[in-house]
């Protein structure tokens, strides 16, 4: 298992069925070992969720979507967003993916936490924003917020994602 390189990532943007599409600047976003992810939109949460033991046992929250100012700007105060990214991923059956926050959230007391990107997997995914900052937090729309962060398998997976999120939000 080896983590993409900037040279790979380039190329894989590239091919016939690119690692990703929407990237809006990748002179930006290809970064040495990554792929900086943009903000497309931010909800509240609405109510509670649940899990079960089966997937038949889950409820998500419904969200609101929150509105951007006239300049593109959000302000935040202290709590969790889901916030859905700009870009479609397309992870091929040998490579699958981390997503990291950026370092400037970081230091600003903003925390992106989100799940693995299974190999197979095919969408514009999510993520959860936590605003820790008790003076709270502006963010832009379009902003690079997490890095995708690719690893190839040793060996392409024999059972590629198929779940629930499989093809989540694509634009038609």
């Amino acid at each position: 298992m080896g983590v993409l390189a900037h040279q790979q990532i380039r190329e894989l943007l590239g091919g016939a069925e690119p690692l990703a599409s929407g990237v809006a600047d990748p002179s930006a976003q290809v970064q040495a070992n990554g792929l900086d992810m943009t903000l497309a939109s931010v909800a509240a949460f609405e109510g509670a969720g649940r899990i079960g033991a089966v997937n038949a046992e889950r409820a998500l929250p419904p969200p609101r979507d929150l509105a951007f100012d006239a300049d593109g700007w959000l302000r935040l105060e202290p709590g969790a967003y889901l916030v859905t990214l700009a870009e479609e991923v397309r992870l091929p059956g040998n490579v699958m993916a981390f997503g990291k926050p950026r370092s400037s959230l970081l230091r600003s007391g903003v925390a992106v936490h989100n799940a693995v990107w299974d190999a197979g997997y095919h969408g514009r995914s999510q993520a959860l924003l936590v605003v820790y900052n008790p003076a709270g937090f502006s963010v832009a729309q379009g902003a690079r917020i997490l890095q995708l962060v690719f690893l190839t398998l040793d060996a392409p997976t024999s059972a590629p994602y198929a779940g629930r999120y499989q093809g989540e939000l694509l634009r038609t």
